[in-house]
């Protein structure tokens, strides 16, 4: 019998960005199927810039304001409105921001989503706490090239054969002086790994 997660908390806030993710269905505390989370992006939120993620499906539905979106390539914008929705396949670029004077409202399913979901965690604990940059982004390179591994994520405008060499040794190092062990407190590796 697999081991219960403990409690996570399913509202998670920014308070550098000012964005606030509710976790709707959370892989990490043991709930089958994917990622499911509800994003509320701040008026004139930065969002995110242009990547893809190498394994992981993602979808985008826009319930309120408006979601402008890089997709497929840099520059081809779309924006999506309440009640749109697009799907981004593995490896497909994209890029979101909120370029409204007034909050912006979506919903996104990752799949599969335990990494995701430890990228969200990450990034909002880290802020929670003092460790990000005036842009939400984690200061320690090491929780960042965790962070970033955790979403297989890849940054469009840095070249793959330099960034995902730089990238594993980054991570490889964070694991060696226990910075992945500082971030595991915040998620139960008991219910991602199935050990019991």
């Amino acid at each position: 019998m697999p081991q219960l997660a403990p409690h996570l908390p399913r509202c998670l806030e920014n308070p550098v960005t000012g964005d606030e993710t509710e976790i709707l269905n959370s892989p990490l505390a043991g709930e089958a199927g994917p990622l499911i989370f509800r994003t509320r992006l701040a008026p004139g939120a930065a969002g995110s810039p242009l990547h893809s993620h190498r394994s992981i499906d993602e979808t985008f539905e826009v319930e309120s304001g408006a979601l402008e979106m890089e997709a497929g390539a840099k520059g081809a914008l779309t924006t999506l409105t309440p009640g749109q929705a697009i799907a981004l396949p593995a490896g497909r670029l994209h890029s979101f921001r909120n370029r409204l004077n007034e909050p912006t409202v979506f919903v996104s399913t990752c799949t599969p989503g335990e990494g995701f979901e430890k990228f969200l965690r990450t990034f909002y604990v880290l802020a929670a706490a003092g460790e990000t940059n005036a842009g939400g982004m984690p200061a320690d390179p090491l929780a960042l090239a965790l962070a970033l591994g955790f979403a297989d994520l890849v940054i469009a405008d840095l070249p793959a054969a330099f960034q995902m060499p730089l990238l594993a040794g980054l991570r490889s190092f964070a694991r060696a002086t226990g910075v992945e062990a500082g971030l595991n407190r915040f998620w139960p590796p008991a219910v991602v790994s199935g050990v019991v």
